[in-house]
């Protein structure tokens, strides 16, 4: 059976859903407080290698566990709800097929136990 990472395109497509899905991400003035300061070139970079083991790709992730790169940081839920809906839309604009689509937001939606604070409540002040 192929991988989602094969059938989406591997490393280049996943690259090019990563870059737009950032700049969706920093558009969103619900979002874009919570990457201030952020290096972007290395976050989209540990982005894409997170996704492509995820995905049935090649592991190299060696980033921290997403509990630890979100700790602290405030998400609530809407905000996880509304960065999965700008990464559907990405896939998609990138011609992903919609069961596709369905499956990789299946297979993060258990993301958001890690992403998630349970105190949560409103975004960070820009």
């Amino acid at each position: 059976m192929t991988s989602i990472y094969d059938q989406i395109g591997g490393d280049e497509a996943i690259s090019a859903v990563v870059d737009d899905f950032y700049d969706r991400v920093l558009a969103d003035p619900g979002l874009a407080g919570y990457f201030a300061g952020t290096n972007l070139n290395r976050l989209k970079g540990r982005q894409v290698e997170f996704f492509a083991g995820a995905l049935g790709g090649p592991d190299h992730y060696r980033g921290q566990t997403m509990k630890e790169a979100h700790r602290g940081r405030g998400i609530g839920r809407p905000q996880f709800d509304r960065v999965a809906q700008l990464l559907a839309e990405s896939l998609r604009d990138a011609g992903v097929p919609p069961e596709l689509v369905g499956q990789i937001l299946t297979a993060i939606a258990p993301l958001a136990e890690d992403i998630v604070s349970p105190a949560a409540t409103a975004a960070p002040q820009v």
